[in-house]
């Protein structure tokens, strides 16, 4: 998770460049003198999705008020403490009023992709996950999503910064170029993303 990882980079792991769902992560770490000055990098609003296996039989377009279905005994999110997509999942939650039947419900990976695994692996019966897990191809063809509304959850402004602690500075920087230039916003526009100035309802 983006919290886990802010953690390991503030006790010293080597990493040339932190790319967080959390865009506060990487500020905090430029605030503290641990990022190289100026790198700080939005590159991308993540997407929040209600995705449900074929086995389940519930189309997710009925929106989060499926998760109060008989059917659904474990809802997987990513844990709010310390992973942007799960405090994301519970504040769309609770703005679709379903959060209070749903929480005992609720089954938390470490991060989103853990989520993910126990949803496709049915150790969970539905779960909110990142658009780009979702439109991975063994994903789509597994199960169906829904996208949740960006109005019901604050924004998942994603970030992504340079490390002084890295020894390579200059490749960081350059993988950073590549993702500002036309063929990397594609890349992580087919992969669920969108970005600042395109991010909509």
């Amino acid at each position: 998770s983006s919290g886990n990882l802010f953690s390991q980079i503030q006790n010293g792991a080597p990493f040339d460049a932190y790319f967080s769902a959390d865009v506060r992560y990487p500020q905090k770490l430029e605030e503290s003198g641990q990022a190289v000055p100026g790198s700080l990098y939005r590159y991308a609003i993540g997407r929040l999705v209600l995705w449900v296996p074929n086995r389940a039989k519930l189309p997710p377009q009925q929106g989060l008020r499926m998760l109060l279905d008989g059917a659904i005994r474990k809802v997987a999110i990513a844990n709010p403490k310390h992973a942007p997509y799960g405090r994301a999942a519970v504040e769309a939650m609770r703005h679709a009023g379903v959060y209070e039947a749903v929480k005992n419900k609720l089954v938390l990976g470490e991060n989103v992709s853990q989520a993910a695994q126990f949803v496709e692996s049915g150790a969970a019966d539905a779960g909110l996950l990142a658009l780009s897990l979702a439109v991975v191809p063994a994903m789509q063809q597994a199960g169906q999503y829904w996208e949740i509304p960006q109005v019901t959850h604050p924004p998942i402004v994603q970030g992504a910064v340079v490390l002084k602690n890295g020894s390579n500075h200059e490749g960081a920087q350059a993988f950073f170029l590549f993702l500002q230039r036309r063929e990397g916003q594609e890349l992580l526009r087919r992969h669920g993303f969108v970005f600042p100035d395109e991010a909509q309802p």
